[in-house]
């Protein structure tokens, strides 16, 4: 099958939902202006985390991490460095600290890795606390000079644009198919010729560089930032959730995903805070059993399917009943 047509595809839905985006401060409320900037941030997110995670299967729980040190590094510079050069510094000391981690966790695989890399971010965040309470004397940050509400909004969707145009490339050379043959059987592809360690460190460091950027985007959102801020463990989880509800091994997955949970977060959080949480793990688990690609492999003919599946089970359940009274 030609791929031409799916990338024309691809990159035509990308440029529609990037106008409906440059569009929405011009007409939206302060509310939906933030709602959509907590959307943007976790597409960028998720789709940056899928890029890496979903093709080679590894568990990364190191998001919060690349998140809070990309998020401190904007807070320290913002007011000698002018704004992208803010950004890109956040994303290349995340990247850094991704390769440097990557080069000691990488050769592990399943829950080792997952488990080493949320024990990483928790040493990096008690480490930042360490440093402020011994070197500065205080914990937390108090950000003076922030940029204009348009300029947040522009970069973060910047980000998030660039996240997903990375992974529509990603996916179709030589790099992403290399990455997608770990996932499979990463032997195999060493035997292949696939330098392995080295495709999934860069994999690692891409996934890395996006979520530091993003945190120094959004590190000017708040007035005041401390590590338990933007180190929040809840960040880097509901990331992966949101990866893997979406169908991490999607192009459109993670995105479709941010935009429903966004939506659901602030309508739960306003209405039924404690219930945002139990409806996010209820949805992970329908998804785990009945659809394990994820909301992106939704088609018609899995709702059909789950009728006649629905079907069938009522119609075992009645059977015995049949045969008694006869």
């Amino acid at each position: 099958m030609n791929d031409r047509p799916l990338l024309t595809r691809d990159l035509l839905v990308l440029t529609a939902l990037t106008g409906w985006a440059l569009a929405l401060p011009h007409y939206g409320s302060e509310f939906v202006v933030s709602m959509a900037l907590t959307c943007l941030m976790y597409v960028a997110l998720s789709s940056s985390w899928s890029l890496f995670c979903g093709s080679t299967r590894y568990m990364s729980l190191a998001t919060a991490a690349f998140f809070g040190l990309g998020a401190y590094t904007g807070a320290l510079t913002i007011e000698q460095l002018p704004w992208p050069i803010v950004i890109a510094l956040g994303a290349t000391i995340a990247a850094a600290v991704a390769i440097v981690m990557g080069a000691a966790v990488l050769h592990l695989r399943g829950t080792y890795f997952a488990v080493l890399t949320f024990g990483m971010t928790e040493l990096i965040r008690h480490a930042i606390t360490y440093w402020e309470k011994s070197v500065t004397g205080t914990v937390g940050r108090v950000l003076t000079v922030v940029p204009e509400r348009d300029t947040i909004y522009l970069t973060v969707l910047a980000l998030a644009v660039l996240a997903v145009l990375t992974s529509i490339v990603v996916r179709r050379s030589r790099f992403g198919l290399a990455l997608q043959g770990i996932g499979f059987d990463e032997q195999r592809a060493q035997t292949l010729g696939v330098n392995t360690r080295l495709v999934k460190i860069a994999g690692f460091a891409i996934t890395a560089a996006f979520a530091g950027a993003v945190g120094a985007a959004m590190s000017v959102r708040w007035t005041y930032i401390d590590p338990m801020t933007v180190f929040n463990p809840f960040i880097g989880f509901q990331t992966v959730l949101i990866a893997l509800i979406g169908g991490a091994a999607t192009l459109w997955g993670p995105l479709i995903a941010a935009i429903v949970f966004s939506l659901l977060a602030e309508t739960l959080r306003l209405q039924l805070p404690q219930l945002y949480m139990v409806t996010l793990g209820l949805l992970l688990i329908v998804c785990v059993l009945y659809l394990p690609g994820g909301l992106a492999s939704l088609r018609a003919q899995t709702f059909t399917q789950w009728g006649n599946d629905l079907r069938t089970w009522w119609a075992e359940r009645r059977a015995p009943k049949k045969a008694t009274t006869t």
